[in-house]
């Protein structure tokens, strides 16, 4: 049987991921097919290229500069986090992505990235990261405080936006089980974003704008069906115990490795289960 990773985005919540997948590395746990959203992607690619240790190692090194992450960058370049230092600076020259290893691993990894357009989701085959930097860049690019990236004359922005958890995409793909790895603990519920900020910030993209009104509604409906999913067998769960004590562009190197070790701990408190799952 085919199993699938899916992998939620969160920004710095994506720590928590970080840590599910270095202990996956750790035990030899390896999928025939991944999906990463948001964070999820630009965090999950280390998974295929095997480099344990390398998300919390470069996160707690530079998100406390504040040409990489925050008001700075925000008001030189229209995004958050830096463009140049941490696309480009960080995983070319100061914490090198192996862009060979993750090619060489055999593991299709899909990036999702949201139209502006008409809001809708596109799912990409990441072949190359450093030839298509730019996939996981929008997948990442947080509305509001990112401008919206170019891919072959269409605008993108955070996969989030129109499919936040995709694990219907990869059954779709013929995965028979899957691991859907989140940042909410259970119970969590989405609330709805400010509607008339949405309408005045993204009044040309109307489409874009009414699939961020109804995020909220589509993110719940898709935690009852992976309840369903999990009962059935068809998923099984990772997630926090608790909430996260790390916000979105967090740099507080503490937090960041609090997030994290709760990561494995989720991991390596269930591997038993895990390991029968996937047998």
């Amino acid at each position: 049987m085919t199993t699938g990773l899916v992998l939620e985005g969160g920004a710095m919540r994506g720590m928590f991921t970080a840590g599910v997948l270095d202990v996956f590395l750790d035990h030899h746990i390896r999928v025939d097919q991944v999906v990463g959203v948001s964070a999820g992607a630009l965090f999950g690619v280390n998974y295929l290229s095997g480099q344990r240790g390398r998300v919390i190692r470069y996160n707690k090194r530079f998100n406390a500069d504040r040409n990489y992450m925050g008001l700075r960058p925000l008001l030189r370049e229209g995004n958050i986090v830096s463009t140049d230092y941490a696309y480009d600076r960080v995983p070319r020259l100061l914490d090198p992505f192996d862009d060979e290893a993750f090619q060489a691993s055999g593991i299709p990894f899909d990036a999702v990235v949201t139209a502006l357009s008409d809001g809708q989701p596109s799912y990409i085959r990441i072949h190359s990261v450093f030839q298509q930097m730019d996939v996981l860049r929008a997948s990442g690019s947080m509305p509001f405080v990112s401008r919206p990236v170019e891919l072959e004359g269409q605008m993108y922005l955070d996969g989030g936006i129109a499919d936040s958890i995709p694990f219907r995409y990869l059954a779709d793909q013929g995965c028979e089980k899957l691991l859907v790895v989140l940042t909410r603990p259970a119970g969590y519920r989405k609330k709805p974003m400010n509607s008339r900020l949405i309408r005045l910030w993204y009044r040309r993209y109307p489409q874009l704008a009414e699939s961020m009104e109804q995020r909220h509604i589509r993110y719940n409906e898709a935690l009852d069906t992976l309840t369903q999913w999990e009962r059935q067998g068809r998923a099984l769960v990772i997630r926090p115990r608790q909430a996260l004590a790390v916000g979105r562009l967090e740099s507080d190197g503490e937090k960041l490795q609090a997030a994290y070790d709760q990561g494995r701990m989720a991991v390596e408190q269930r591997l038993e289960e895990l390991t029968a799952y996937l047998r």
